[in-house]
């Protein structure tokens, strides 16, 4: 919708029963957010259409669950507990903590902070006198880092305790679950593992709604390869990335490839797929040729020997990994972007519709009788035959224009109205949630029209 903010997408959310505040009754936790009945539905759909494209639709792809807790060593190995910190300082005056590399680039976009050491970062915020996003003043402490893993104790007193660790990415259950998808799926490289699931990052969050939060989904699928194979398939699914989101309809001029200057310890080549949201350029995907880092480092701290036999050649050697990761939450907040729209209609009515695609949409069909006392029976009757096969709402309040409103704006795709002619000869009346056409089809063959309406499948 043209001039949507951040601030009127969270309100729409929280009127329509999307996303709502986390503790909203205790007064919140800062950044959390939950899921109402139709966001729940929305994630869940984008799960579906993820596992689709990635495991589903490709050859010798597995899906994996580990679990959020892993031994301690796991995050040594991976060099979380050492190097995973953010280059934070204090603003003296108001107490406000920020990132240092946040700062600049909001700043100024004639240099990129991502490329720059601590010691450059601390210099150019002082020599340009960047001022505090909260009090406007610029006197910052020096620059500081802190982790940002989330620790937390297993035992059941406190001599006992030891400190584990809430995952700060799924990447590291695919990486120590190698060897056993191998030998259990009887596979061969090249192959993928994908995961969805939860991780947690203590970091400064900027407030942008939910673009950015201390608890977070994602979708990653790693494809374990051989040296020599990885900068072709890691050009692959830079692309095949973007044609994911194409798939779920975020227009191809509203996404970008952003390749990175500065690589993390892992990274031979890095690189994220961007989507355009109100406060600019964000990342919603992040594609990464970790070399075989992290299966080298498994190997040193576990003592288990993680190489692959290559039967042709009769060679042993540790893969190398293409890791391609989803920001969900991201990617629930960049289709309401693309999707919701203000139309104006005929004698200068406007409404609100959520244009997702069908296979997307909570709610499928929305079942309304004509008038509740004559068509209710009817119309009753046909919802518990549909919510069988689909998702299906229920609505008998309000005129029959305001509720095909309430489902054009929570996306609903299809509207069944059961009146008169239902009655008298078994006809209904199906209206289309994008072009507002009615067409009239008898109800027996309803279950054949809507047969592929909701299919998840690639052109």
């Amino acid at each position: 919708m043209k001039n949507l903010t951040m601030e009127d997408l969270s309100a729409f959310c929280n009127q329509y029963g999307f996303i709502f505040k986390g503790s909203e009754i205790y007064g919140g936790l800062a950044n959390t957010w939950d899921y109402g009945p139709y966001g729940t539905r929305l994630k869940n759909n984008i799960k579906d259409a993820w596992r689709y494209y990635f495991i589903q639709n490709r050859d010798n792809s597995y899906e994996l669950d580990s679990d959020i807790l892993m031994n301690p060593t796991v995050w040594e190995a991976s060099g979380h507990l050492a190097g995973f910190s953010d280059p934070l300082l204090d603003c003296k005056s108001c107490k406000t903590r920020h990132r240092a590399d946040n700062l600049i680039n909001e700043f100024t976009t004639e240099v990129n902070a991502d490329s720059m050491t601590q010691e450059e970062m601390i210099h150019y915020i002082r020599e340009k006198q960047i001022p505090c996003p909260k009090c406007g003043k610029s006197d910052f402490t020096d620059i500081r880092q802190f982790n940002l893993m989330f620790a937390t104790n297993r035992g059941v007193t406190k001599e006992s305790a030891s400190t584990i660790y809430l995952r700060p990415e799924n990447a590291q259950g695919e990486y120590v679950n190698f060897l056993n998808v191998l030998r259990s799926m009887r596979t061969r490289l090249p192959f993928g593992i994908g995961q969805i699931g939860k991780a947690f990052r203590n970091e400064i969050t900027p407030g942008n709604f939910t673009f950015r939060t201390i608890e977070f989904e994602q979708m990653e699928y790693q494809t374990f390869c051989k040296k020599g194979e990885d900068e072709g398939l890691y050009e692959y699914f830079k692309d095949y990335g973007i044609g994911f989101f194409e798939f779920l309809g975020i227009q191809r001029e509203h996404l970008r490839h952003h390749d990175h200057e500065k690589l993390a310890h892992y990274a031979k080549a890095a690189c994220d797929i961007e989507s355009l949201f109100p406060f600019g350029w964000g990342e919603i995907n992040g594609t990464h040729n970790r070399t075989d880092f992290d299966l080298k480092r498994h190997e040193e701290y576990s003592g288990k020997v993680l190489e692959y036999f290559d039967e042709e050649t009769k060679e042993r050697y540790i893969p190398f990994i293409i890791e391609s990761t989803y920001g969900l939450d991201r990617i629930v907040l960049a289709l309401l972007f693309e999707t919701l729209e203000e139309e104006e209609l005929e004698k200068g009515d406007t409404r609100q519709v959520l244009k997702l695609p069908a296979f997307l949409a909570p709610i499928k069909i929305n079942i309304l009788p004509l008038i509740k006392k004559r068509h209710g029976e009817k119309a009753l009757e046909l919802y518990n035959c549909l919510k069988r096969k689909y998702m299906v709402s229920y609505d008998d309040a309000g005129t029959i224009g305001k509720r095909y409103r309430r489902g054009d704006v929570i996306g609903t795709p299809y509207a069944v109205t059961i009146d008169d002619d239902t009655l008298e000869n078994g006809t209904v009346t199906i209206r289309q949630r994008d072009t507002m056409e009615q067409v009239k089809l008898p109800v027996l063959e309803l279950e054949h029209y809507f047969s592929d309406k909701f299919t998840i499948h690639m052109s």
